[in-house]
């Protein structure tokens, strides 16, 4: 699932200071290929295994949607169904739904001058349009473009007025916090579209702004072509405060709205293209038993995606021990504080990786073993069982691909559904189903699992999974944690099993929870609980074949949400 946090790469190589000299990257360990698997029969350890050993392994490149990697792992979820004989249902007859992704980033060489003296690359940057949350992204091309004062931005009445900014370059203050200190507010969607007359906008922010967004801004993103015409904006960019003053040629905070400044040139703005490699949702199913309840679908999924490679190489061992100590959460929690206790505990336990391993190994690939090759194979092993059980309602197999990069492929698969969208029933979602053990997370053993969403949309399904797992003897402790109210971990907005439900489609996220390999080069194959893995996909196999059998759909027993409104945990 997407990170909370993003990895501050640089504290972990301080931290990994003690690793000794290393070799060329090794492949993970454990076997790729084995005997053709049977088209169907009972879920397999083995089966499962092997899927996750292709899935996670170095050649699949971290599965970053758009990319070689990804396209090879669903190549593979494809070729299963077809050995399987499933029905493909994705576009024009195949097991793909194209989701079309585009990769959008600054132009390189952009410039910024004042009076034909050009600002430092330091001085600005150009803001972009991601995902809607912000503005601006057209292209500024200019010779010479009149700066004039706007006032301080998001103070109604104050600023400067559409007329007025029509065809000049436009310097704002930076906005007041509650406080009444400036703060790095630029996202005023609704002030700003007034002035897409303007030859371009300054927002004097950038000293306000934090590293990492500011390196957000200036990096290329990968995200969702919704099809939309672009909002009429002016180019826009945020400069530091020298930058600002330099533009008008005298302090802000002494300037009366619509001050008359320098001459800004320049030229600066945005590219965007299509992914490298098609990113695609992988798409079956398994028609029912029943003559009616057929037309009805139990949808099952997980995402195919992880999040690629790092262009730094780390130890793969010494990460693997200072996160057991220092980020028992992974990617989700930042460094615990150096203690001398915590760092003989980190060396004894790199001590033992290096007795097992003598040979030190530099590590760069997100395999994604747990995140979700794990759920990947779960899914495939649960249609391969499902085809012999013949339930009477279709169940629609959906490996789901851009999780990480913002719920991309399940927010296009449920706008654009391949099966009626209002016949599908319930959806069950897995996410990281592999580990889940007493060294991850609290209270963790062979009968652990989180559950979210099982009772926000119907009641009846949370009841119903209650039932299967004790009536089935599939001995799980169910923790609810993560579903409350509010949790600052978010996982209902998290996975996508939120798309679903913004459509009122009753939903369940299963996971075995968090550890300390999260969205880090050592969530490897090596470190599944494949015994758990199989506990829990045959709990869920469960778990979709009850609801698929129901002689009566699932009730909704809540409001239906906005399908385009805001997510709320």
């Amino acid at each position: 699932m997407p990170a909370n946090t993003r990895l501050t790469r640089a504290a972990l190589v301080a931290a990994l200071a003690a690793a000794a000299p290393a070799a060329a990257q090794a492949p993970a360990e454990g076997p790729l290929t084995h005997a053709p698997r049977p088209t169907s029969g009972p879920i397999s350890v083995q089966d499962l295994r092997t899927h996750v050993y292709v899935l996670a392994d170095d050649s699949m490149m971290g599965r970053e949607a758009g990319s070689r990697g990804n396209v090879q792992g669903t190549d593979y979820v494809a070729a299963q169904l077809r050995r399987m004989g499933l029905q493909p249902a994705g576009d024009n007859g195949t097991f793909f739904q194209n989701v079309p992704l585009i990769s959008r980033g600054p132009r390189a060489g952009g410039t910024l001058s004042v009076d034909g003296t050009a600002l430092a690359a330091t001085d600005f940057v150009a803001m972009p349009t991601v995902g809607g949350f912000l503005l601006f992204g057209p292209s500024f091309n200019s010779t010479g473009a009149p700066a004039v004062y706007g006032g301080r931005i998001g103070e109604p009445g104050t600023m400067i007025t559409p007329e007025q900014a029509a065809g000049k370059f436009i310097v704002f203050a930076a906005p007041l916090g509650q406080n009444g200190q400036p703060v790095s507010q630029f996202w005023q969607r609704g002030t700003l579209e007034r002035y897409h007359q303007a030859a371009g906008i300054a927002i004097a922010t950038l000293d306000l702004t934090s590293r990492p967004t500011t390196e957000f801004f200036r990096s290329t993103q990968v995200e969702l072509d919704h099809g939309e015409a672009p909002v009429p904006a002016a180019p826009g960019v945020i400069v530091t405060s020298a930058a600002a003053e330099r533009m008008m040629g005298a302090p802000l905070a002494g300037l009366q709205v619509g001050a008359a400044g320098r001459t800004v040139s320049g030229s600066f703005g945005f590219e965007q293209k299509p992914t490298a490699f098609p990113a695609r949702n992988v798409v079956a199913v398994l028609p029912g038993s029943d003559p009616v309840l057929r037309n009805q679908y139990v949808a099952v999924g997980a995402h195919n995606d992880h999040v690629g490679t790092s262009e730094n190489a780390v130890d793969h061992d010494s990460l693997h021990a200072f996160n057991q100590v220092f980020r028992p959460e992974g990617a989700d929690q930042q460094p615990d504080s150096v203690t001398p206790e915590k760092t003989a505990q980190m060396q004894a336990i790199l001590q033992e990786l290096r007795r097992r391993r003598p040979t030190a190994r530099r590590d760069s690939v997100y395999n994604g073993a747990d995140d979700d090759a794990s759920g990947t194979a779960a899914v495939l092993e649960i249609a391969q069982y499902l085809q012999t059980r013949r339930p009477r309602r279709s169940v629609v197999f959906v490996w789901h691909t851009a999780e990480e990069m913002g719920l991309y492929g399940s927010e296009y698969f449920t706008d654009h559904p391949t099966v009626p969208r209002d016949s599908i029933v319930a959806q069950l979602n897995m996410d990281m189903v592999g580990r889940g053990g007493a060294g991850d997370v609290k209270n963790g053993g062979p009968g652990y699992l989180e559950l979210v969403g099982s009772r926000r949309l119907s009641t009846h399904l949370g009841d119903l999974i209650e039932e299967v797992n004790r009536t089935g003897s599939h001995g799980f402790t169910f923790d609810y944690t993560m579903d409350a109210a509010g949790h600052p971990q978010q996982i209902y907005c998290r996975s996508d099993h939120y798309n679903y439900a913004r459509y009122g489609i009753p939903i369940t996220f299963f996971t075995t929870g968090g550890h300390y390999d999260y969205h880090m080069v050592t969530d490897e194959a090596q470190y599944i609980d494949f015994e758990k893995l199989h506990k829990v996909s045959h709990f869920v196999a469960s778990v979709a074949e009850a609801i698929a059998n129901r002689p009566d759909r699932l009730a909704l027993t809540a409001p239906r949400p906005d399908p385009h409104g805001q997510c709320r945990q």
